[in-house]
C-alpha cells in the first residue's frame, strides 16, 4: 500500500469565479445580467395582463431559488464552496502537505505514486479527474449537498476526516470503476470515465464504417455513444428512455420494457449506442446497439471530412480529432478509477 506523502485538491471555478472573469467585476456582472431580464420583461409585453403578472410572479419566486442565476444565488454558492474547501485543507494541513489543482491543468500535471487525491466539485469534476490519475486513491467531497446530487461524491465535511484518516492507515475501503478508452490508428488514446461520443461537432450527420462482431455498416447517424457501468445513469439512460417513449406512443399498448442497462461500476464491460441511424441508399441501421467486452472492441472508420470528433465525458477540452482517414478502436482501458468508500 503507498504511504501517502501529499494531497492534491482538486477544485473547479465557481459560477462567480466565471462571471467575474468575464465582466472583470461582480457589480459589472450584476448589472449586465439585471439589464438582459429587463430586456426579457419588455419582450413579455405583448401577453395579455393576466399572463404577464403570472410570468412575473413565477420569476420572483424563482429567483428565491438555487441555481436560478441570480446574482445572489452565485454569491452564495461560491461562498460555500470556498468555506468547504478552506475546511478540508484545514483539516488535510495537519497530516499532509497540500497542492490545489485547478481542474483545467489537469491534463498537464504530473502526479506522483504517493498522491492523495481530494476532489471538492460536482460529479463530472470526478470524472475528469480519474482519467489522469492512474489508479491513485481519490475521496471525492460533495461541498453543496443542497445543490448538487453526488452520485460520485459521498463525502460531506462532516464525514470527511473520520475516512481520511482511515485511508491514512490503509483501512478504507475503495470502488474500483472501469474506463473506456479510444485508440485512433495514428496513435492518439483518450480516456472515458462516463462516456465517448463519437461523432460531429455540429448537428450534421456523422458518417463512418462501424464494425462489431465481424459485422460492419455503413451509417449516417447522430453519432454513437459508449458507457461505462459508472456512466450508464447518464447520457445511455437518456437514450433508452426515448426510445420508451417513442414505442409506447406509437408502438404497442404498454410501454416497452427495456430500461438502461444497470452494469456493476466494476463490470468489464461497455455499451453502445446509436443516435438516430438514418437508412438511405448508402446507410444502413441493422446494427444500433452491443455490449463491447474484453474479447470485442468496437471499430469506427470515420467517413468525415473535417467534423469528425471524439468527446470524453462531455467535456469539449478531453477530445480527439475524427476525420477521413482516422480509425478508432474502442475497447475497455487497463486503467482502473479507485474511488475511497465511506466506512
Amino acid at each position: 500500500m503507498a504511504k501517502f506523502e501529499k494531497a492534491v485538491i482538486i477544485r473547479s471555478k465557481t459560477r462567480l469565479d466565471l462571471i467575474t472573469e468575464q465582466y472583470n467585476t461582480v457589480s459589472q456582472a450584476k448589472f449586465v445580467i439585471e439589464k438582459q431580464r429587463e430586456n426579457i420583461q419588455e419582450q413579455t409585453a405583448f401577453l395579455d395582463e393576466e399572463k404577464q403578472h403570472s410570468w412575473q410572479e413565477n420569476r420572483k419566486k424563482r429567483k428565491q431559488d438555487k441555481g436560478s442565476g441570480e446574482i445572489a444565488d452565485f454569491v452564495d454558492e461560491h461562498a460555500q464552496y470556498n468555506q468547504i474547501l478552506e475546511a478540508i485543507q484545514n483539516i488535510v494541513a495537519k497530516h499532509l502537505k497540500i497542492k490545489v489543482v485547478e481542474n483545467t491543468f489537469l491534463p498537464s500535471f504530473i502526479f506522483s505514486e504517493n498522491d492523495l487525491i481530494i476532489v471538492i466539485g460536482q460529479d463530472g469534476l470526478v470524472a475528469n479527474t480519474a482519467k489522469y490519475t492512474n489508479q491513485l486513491s481519490i475521496m471525492a467531497v460533495n461541498p453543496d449537498a443542497s445543490r448538487f446530487d453526488g452520485v460520485l461524491l459521498p463525502f460531506t465535511l462532516q464525514t470527511f476526516e473520520r475516512t481520511f484518516l482511515q485511508v491514512l492507515q490503509n483501512r478504507c475501503k475503495y470502488q474500483m470503476v472501469t474506463m473506456a478508452e479510444v485508440v485512433l490508428n495514428d496513435g492518439q488514446r483518450l480516456l472515458a470515465f462516463n462516456d465517448f461520443f463519437i461523432g460531429t461537432v455540429s448537428h450534421t450527420s456523422a458518417r463512418y464504417l462501424i464494425t462489431f462482431n465481424d459485422q460492419t455498416e455503413t451509417h449516417s447517424s447522430s453519432g454513437i455513444i459508449v458507457s461505462t457501468g459508472v456512466g450508464a445513469t447518464g447520457w445511455l439512460s437518456s437514450l433508452f428512455n426515448m426510445a420508451n417513449g417513442i414505442h409506447r406512443i406509437f408502438g404497442v399498448a404498454q410501454a416497452l420494457a427495456c430500461p438502461a442497462p444497470r452494469l456493476p461500476w466494476d463490470s468489464e464491460s461497455l455499451t453502445f449506442v446509436v443516435r438516430e441511424p438514418f437508412v438511405s441508399k448508402t446507410s444502413e441501421a441493422s446494427l444500433c446497439a452491443g455490449v463491447i467486452t474484453s474479447e470485442n472492441s468496437l471499430i469506427i472508420e470515420s467517413l468525415m471530412a473535417k467534423t469528425g470528433i471524439i468527446f470524453s465525458d462531455g467535456l469539449e477540452a478531453d477530445k480527439l480529432k475524427f476525420n477521413t482517414g482516422s480509425i478508432a478502436r474502442i475497447g475497455i482501458a487497463k486503467e482502473k478509477a479507485k474511488l475511497v468508500l465511506p466506512t
